[in-house]
């Protein structure tokens, strides 16, 4: 008896003497999740030693964010602040001396490039466009610099395009006037004008136009992480623009060589579908890109492919895997290439050597994103997240050893927060598949009591959801107060091979919908503590068109939120832009062949809407255009069933703005609670 007492005392000792935060962990708010620090675009010095890197804060009260750039040591230790004007610092890239740095930044207005010494001192501008830059990076040998900026392709010089965009300013009449497709992108009209490359000398002076024309360089979509690139002679740029005429119906993006002194531009791949992401190899012989095979198809297979400069052919190197390839480095001796990929819930780094073509995989643990590689080749640094863990800078060895994290910027919130890892569970889909779930419990959890579940639909519809703590649909938000979340992975996903991520086209509510309805039973089955009586739905833009497919094919739910979804695929392909998407998903336009337009739309089952349901859309949402949430909360509220409309005037197909973002959480996840919670008798 003693003896149990003595135990019960210490162990109530050691609990009055445990930190603070062990004993006061509690579920995640928004002002934590908007209180996190996102780190991006890390680059490595030229001696490696240190990392220069963006930092973004969401600042409430501006309804804005503002970013800045930090140097933290490869080997390890604190970050230094290197930036501090007010706006946005971003896109930095060494100098090849390491003694300053080259980076874009709103400070005066208009994003511009400027450089910052690394050991103090103020920033100079370097440019002044009346348009901006974008995307500036920093021939090898030091002298130019590469950016993009919009202009007017008929405008013979920058002075032209600058007196025609002040005038359209000062115009009253605010018509516009367009002759071809698309006429406007994803949330901004593009009025006549091109996005076009650009060279200048580093220590400023007369820009130069490489790329004249009416053809936008980087492409209006499916580039990649960059779209050109200098040679490692500096004498060279390859660069990504699609030729052909009518934009809003292709895909073909295609590579061009042009010299950094201007001249003629040659085109170096013929191939009807994607190419993108062009990179030198250290040594000159070669030009790595991503390759896909089938025109109009945006979700192909990006294959890793080699074009040799001297024999001009073409060779496919990552057949080996049934990946598409992301970012990707080369190796200081240009004998292999590393590279990540969607794998199975998570991005995976794989080492490719050139030699024999086989891959290997080096991690395959959280979503690691950004690559970059030391200069002795000898240590890969990237961005690293779980779904219990916002985006640190991380290392790895190039063998796969000794991974750590360089940063630990969200630690100290981190600590306070009580947020479980992500689970995993496979079932039986659709035919036979293999099919992949996830589940994130809340806060507090007990195995004993019934929770009820918030059941998660990704976009894309080529997408997948992951170990990876996402912002916008952030599953321990969803969990926060007090439901288990599940996230299905079905036909569509990518990270599973590629004919996975193909059975979804011209199928949306087939196959895709069996998978995630047997992915719901067999996670009532698998896990007892969740209360089958009380799901919630919700899901955005494909995620949304789910929603309203549930709404006309099941009852199962207790409510839905649909956001940015398609409610009628004619409606949608009359207003999106890109136009290869449904026509591609759908076998055709509209007027040709109507038949799945017809079959997948969830209009035509809108006589069985039951379940009560939120809609979410924002007015400058060009791909999936806001008529489709007004039309479906027409059909709701027709039908009299019960329903709600957050409409946002100021928000494309994302909710970006930090208030924006406040009032959707709250406005999502009370009315999950209001239709999930046990009602009081």
């Amino acid at each position: 008896m003693k003896r149990t007492v003595l135990l019960i005392v210490a162990a109530l000792l050691a609990l009055a003497n445990a930190p603070l935060a062990s004993q006061t962990k509690r579920a995640i708010t928004f002002n934590d999740l908007i209180g996190f620090s996102r780190l991006g675009d890390p680059q490595v010095s030229p001696d490696g030693k240190l990392v220069v890197f963006v930092m973004t804060t969401q600042l409430m009260a501006e309804n804005r964010s503002g970013s800045h750039l930090y140097l933290v040591p490869v080997a390890g230790g604190a970050p230094r602040q290197l930036t501090s004007a007010r706006g946005h610092n971003n896109n930095p890239r060494w100098m090849p001396d390491g003694k300053s740095i080259a980076f874009i930044s709103t400070r005066d207005g208009s994003p511009q490039i400027w450089t910052i010494p690394v050991d103090g001192g103020e920033a100079r501008k370097i440019s002044n466009l009346a348009a901006g830059v974008s995307g500036v990076t920093v021939s090898p040998d030091g002298k130019w610099f590469a950016f993009a900026t919009d202009v007017y392709p008929e405008c013979p010089d920058l002075d032209c395009t600058e007196k025609r965009m002040a005038a359209d300013e000062a115009s009253k009449v605010k018509a516009k006037v367009f002759t071809t497709l698309p006429y406007r992108v994803w949330n901004h009209w593009k009025d006549g004008k091109r996005s076009h490359l650009f060279v200048m000398p580093a220590g400023g002076g007369i820009p130069r136009d490489l790329t004249p024309g009416d053809y936008d360089t980087p492409p209006i979509d499916l580039g990649g992480a960059w779209d050109y690139a200098f040679s490692p002679d500096s004498k060279e740029i390859v660069f990504t623009r699609n030729p052909d005429s009518l934009v809003a119906i292709s895909t073909n993006n295609e590579l061009y060589v042009v010299p950094v002194n201007g001249g003629d531009i040659r085109r170096i791949t013929d191939n009807p579908a994607n190419d993108s992401q062009p990179l030198y190899s250290p040594d000159g012989k070669y030009i790595a890109y991503r390759k896909m095979r089938r025109p109009m198809f945006e979700a192909d297979q990006r294959q890793l492919t080699l074009f040799d400069r001297v024999t001009g052919t073409h060779t496919v190197i990552s057949g080996s895997v049934d990946l598409s390839v992301n970012d990707v480095v080369w190796l200081p001796n240009s004998k292999a290439i590393i590279f990540n990929a969607d794998e199975r819930g998570r991005e995976a780094i794989y080492r490719l050597m050139l030699a024999d073509r086989s891959a290997k995989p080096l991690l395959q643990r959280g979503m690691a994103t950004q690559l970059r590689l030391t200069p002795d080749g000898k240590t890969l640094i990237f961005l690293h997240e779980t779904i219990n863990r916002p985006a640190e800078l991380a290392a790895v060895n190039v063998d796969g050893s000794g991974f750590r994290l360089l940063t630990n910027i969200n630690g100290e919130r981190l600590a306070t927060l009580e947020m479980n890892p992500m689970e995993e569970f496979w079932f039986t889909g659709a035919e036979g598949a293999k099919v992949h779930g996830l589940l994130v419990k809340p806060a507090k959890f007990d195995q004993t009591k019934k929770y009820p579940m918030v059941f998660l639909v990704h976009g894309g519809p080529q997408g997948q959801w992951g170990d990876q703590f996402h912002y916008r649909w952030n599953a321990q938000m969803f969990a926060s107060r007090g439901h288990v979340v599940v996230l299905i992975n079905p036909r569509g996903s990518t990270g599973y091979g590629q004919r996975f991520t193909d059975e979804i086209s011209g199928d949306w509510g087939g196959r895709v919908y069996e998978d995630l309805m047997n992915g719901l039973d067999a996670a009532l089955k698998q896990f007892p503590f969740i209360d089958g009586n009380r799901i919630a739905a919700a899901g955005a833009s494909y995620g949304g068109y789910m929603m309203n497919w549930f709404l006309g094919s099941t009852d199962r739910f207790a409510c839905i939120v649909s956001h940015d979804g398609v409610f009628n695929p004619v409606s949608m392909y009359g207003t999106t832009e890109e136009l290869w998407f449904p026509e591609w998903e759908f076998g055709g336009t509209p007027y040709q062949h109507p038949e799945l337009f017809k079959k997948w739309s969830p209009l035509e089952q809108a006589k069985n809407f039951k379940t009560p349901t939120l809609v979410v859309h924002g007015q400058l949402d060009y791909r999936v255009d806001v008529s489709e949430g007004f039309q479906l909360f027409t059909a709701l509220q027709r039908q009299g069933v019960k329903s709600k409309m957050l409409y946002f005037p100021d928000e494309g197909h994302f909710v970006a703005k930090p208030q924006n973002a406040e009032l959707w959480y709250r406005t999502v996840l009370d009315w999950i609670e209001e239709h999930t919670q046990p009602r009081l008798n």
